[in-house]
């Protein structure tokens, strides 16, 4: 057997009984007996069933700090607040690591890392040797825009809807090295899976290397096709990164069946993990040919832990991470994705039939989920933000992006029916002026 391969073994049974991965937990000590119990009260009904259940959900809001006091979040898709259990746990591992950094954090702490990797592949549906974790979204898909060997001429197609950061990343290889980044536009929401395939497919050039694709776009909550477009890109020989930001934690997904090669993600949002923390997937066999974005020893190598390589990290963080995968896994990704889309669904339905309201999001299950964007005829994205938050101290995300004026709304689990309800009151009384 590799003997790096056994000494990861090793450490993994070592480290099975520290922090996140043991019988004490924060999770376990705070939330299992109760948890447990309010399960086989539920068990036997469907995810979709229980998206509505008032009783069940109010216990899952239990294990949150956030509240409606003193603001109505509503902007969880920006950064959604952690459990109490992940809180508890960043604390308590801070408090440990500054009775010596040194020793705590490179003898204990770092150890922890194989368990936490082996727990975020079990939920992504992929191998452990396909995952390395660092601290957003932004890091894991630059280390692929920036590692990827490209030539002058090669061709890169995104969109104008993908995260800024990554354009500005493509953008800036474009700028340094003469590879062409080509975007293309959409005007969400679209219903039709094989519109968007087609604005993808007739891009396509001889020259075209990648296909950068956003699975839940940020500023509207539209769900892409990215598996189709996966498989059409493949058919040509054309690699694919995916933006996972808005999806890992929130939909019921194995990141392979995106088929995809590369695939990036932040843990702060759906996940509830700590802020600052995030995760790179990329298929084993595609491993070694991406340059890490820091160093490593060895930059060809294909064990995914050269993308680890930060030199001091939050340690913290990391245990953090795990309670979170806790806290997500008693609850289900399905009943989770389900619930979060029933409270969408309800403020929206309402919403829409609000004279001079207009929503830009799909109200169909499979292009959209938690996020939607609303807007009022006549009052600009800007004010009606500082409105909601006044009238009501609710915080959304104002959105302005070349046609598109709104403001983005995403609950999450913790939220209360009742502040839906404000919300939806809110939108009306501004329309009326």
């Amino acid at each position: 057997m590799n003997p790096s391969k056994n000494r990861r073994s090793f450490i993994k049974k070592a480290t099975a009984m520290l922090g996140a991965f043991s019988a004490n937990s924060v999770f376990n000590q705070v939330h299992a007996a109760e948890w447990q119990s309010l399960e086989q009260s539920f068990h036997l009904q469907s995810p979709s069933v229980m998206a509505s259940n008032e009783d069940y959900w109010s216990v899952i809001r239990q294990g949150y700090t956030a509240s409606s006091d003193p603001i109505i979040m509503l902007n969880n898709g920006g950064v959604s607040p952690s459990p109490i259990v992940v809180q508890q746990a960043v604390e308590r591992f801070n408090l440990m690591t500054n009775q010596g950094p040194s020793y705590y954090m490179w003898r204990i702490l770092d150890q922890g890392r194989e368990n936490l990797r082996e727990s975020l592949a079990k939920l992504g549906g992929c191998s452990p040797e396909e995952i390395a974790i660092n601290r957003n979204a932004t890091e894991a898909l630059v280390t692929v825009i920036y590692g990827l060997d490209l030539n002058r001429g090669d061709e890169v197609i995104g969109s104008h809807q993908d995260y800024p950061n990554m354009m500005q990343a493509w953008k800036q290889r474009e700028m340094r090295e003469g590879i062409i980044y080509k975007q293309l536009s959409f005007e969400f929401p679209i219903e039709n899976d094989e519109e968007i395939v087609a604005a993808y497919r007739n891009a396509i050039t001889e020259k075209t290397k990648i296909l950068h694709l956003t699975h839940v776009v940020n500023w509207t909550g539209q769900i892409m096709p990215v598996q189709k477009i996966s498989r059409m890109a493949h058919e040509r020989g054309i690699e694919v990164i995916i933006d996972g930001a808005h999806s890992y934690g929130l939909l019921e997904f194995n990141i392979p069946d995106l088929e995809g090669d590369y695939f990036g993600t932040s843990l702060h949002k759906y996940l509830s993990a700590p802020i600052g923390s995030g995760m790179l997937w990329i298929k084993k066999e595609k491993i070694a040919k991406v340059w890490p974005l820091i160093c490593a020893g060895d930059p060809k190598s294909g064990d995914i832990r050269k993308f680890e390589n930060l030199g001091t990290r939050s340690f913290p963080i990391e245990q953090g991470i795990g309670e979170a995968l806790n806290f997500h896994n008693a609850i289900g990704t399905k009943r989770k994705e389900e619930r979060i889309r029933y409270l969408k669904d309800y403020w929206a339905t309402q919403a829409i039939e609000i004279p001079k309201v207009r929503l830009h999001t799909s109200l169909k299950k499979e292009f959209s989920c938690a996020l939607a964007c609303v807007s009022v005829e006549g009052v600009n994205p800007g004010d009606l933000h500082d409105k909601l938050m006044k009238m009501y101290k609710i915080q959304t995300s104002p959105i302005s992006l070349g046609n598109l004026h709104c403001v983005r709304v995403s609950p999450h689990v913790y939220t209360k029916v009742s502040d839906l309800d404000k919300l939806v009151d809110g939108l009306e009384k501004i329309a009326k002026g």
